[in-house]
């Protein structure tokens, strides 16, 4: 059953004009997140704003994505897109060290590593990705939910397997943050973009980095903003750089971060847990009724849901209005706090059609 939550805030903040199930690619922006923006649009605009933006935005960002996944803002850095944080990640490793991934993983948690090339990139199925780590893995890089099919990833055993043979644990939360609860302190980092789940606007994205892990990572990107005192940096190099992750900020689009704050508070105000069990029921109703109409969803529980082979239906679709993906093969569609079972059965009707 639907929280009143999610009802209220259905109502109130959204207004998509298709039967939107293409989060995976893109979260539809809230309205007061949508509003914000458009005001510094018109502050910087008009000359009302000193500055381009606000820097308690970025502070409030910060702090709202920490509660949200469970671990104090000072092991949060704020940046700009997922590749930029595993970068960092991927410079602080020694010649030869190996990085474990599944086959297929997302460009973006690969590629800083892979093109290094004095490191040892090493890809095995997702399932056995557990079983593939040994002595001499450095990191074990891994999406919670794959990009391309939405199968979650077995957690538990790859940070157990992961913690026995001393490797470090680098997760990308882009395709689950913010509906399917996440526990950051449980991995050395993890790496999220905000425009998907969290229903930020793109180029907002947060690196979690444990105490341990953070003395270890460069400083690639030393402004201003990663000054223990910022003000008093502004002009010459930065004396001394902030003691927590705030070190490892990149600069910011205040644009982004303005309606991040918001659609963060928004996000805690319904609740990841009541949009889990929300959108894998959403899920569960597609799975079912593409049995029904003969198409074999790939099995789980995941909030995505991915149909083999199915992907040239996705311009059929579009042209009916309903907007989902088509990812190596599949078709793809995500479901979130917005989407309600009309959503679902509109999809599947145009499908039977």
């Amino acid at each position: 059953m639907e929280t009143s939550a999610i009802d209220r805030v259905r109502a109130s903040e959204f207004a998509s004009e298709t039967t939107y199930l293409n989060t995976s690619a893109c979260g539809l922006l809230p309205r007061s997140a949508a509003d914000a923006v458009k005001a510094l649009v018109d502050d910087n605009a008009t000359g009302r704003r000193q500055g381009a933006g606000d820097h308690a935005t970025v502070v409030a960002a910060r702090d709202a994505f920490a509660r949200l996944v469970g671990v104090g803002p000072g092991r949060v850095a704020v940046g700009g897109s997922v590749a930029s944080h595993v970068g960092l990640v991927a410079a602080s490793l020694p010649p030869g060290a190996e990085v474990l991934a599944p086959t297929g993983e997302f460009s973006s948690v690969v590629s800083p590593f892979a093109v290094r090339g004095d490191l040892r990139t090493r890809y095995v199925p997702l399932d056995g990705l557990a079983d593939a780590v040994r002595p001499g893995t450095a990191v074990v890089a891994f999406s919670a939910v794959q990009s391309s099919d939405g199968r979650v990833a077995a957690l538990d055993a790859i940070r157990a397997a992961a913690a026995a043979h001393g490797a470090r644990t680098l997760l990308d939360a882009s395709q689950s943050a913010g509906w399917l609860p996440l526990d950051a302190g449980a991995y050395d980092y993890t790496v999220t973009g905000g425009f998907k789940f969290l229903m930020c606007p793109r180029g907002t994205s947060f690196l979690t980095v444990t105490e341990e892990a953070q003395e270890t990572l460069p400083v690639l990107f030393p402004g201003m903003a990663a000054a223990e005192d910022a003000w008093g940096s502004v002009y010459g190099p930065v004396e001394r750089l902030a003691a927590e992750a705030r070190r490892f900020d990149e600069p910011v689009s205040f644009l982004s971060y303005h309606g991040a704050e918001r659609s963060l508070e928004l996000l805690a105000e319904v609740g990841v847990d009541a949009v889990h069990t929300h959108a894998t029921a959403l899920a569960a109703r597609f799975r079912e009724g593409l049995a029904s109409l003969g198409h074999e969803a790939v099995p789980g529980a995941s909030a995505i849901v991915a149909v083999p082979g199915l992907g040239g239906r996705e311009p059929d679709l579009a042209a009916a209005g309903v907007v989902v993906s088509a990812r190596a093969g599949n078709l793809r569609a995500a479901f979130h706090l917005y989407n309600t079972d009309a959503d679902v059965d509109r999809a599947l009707d145009v499908l039977a059609g």
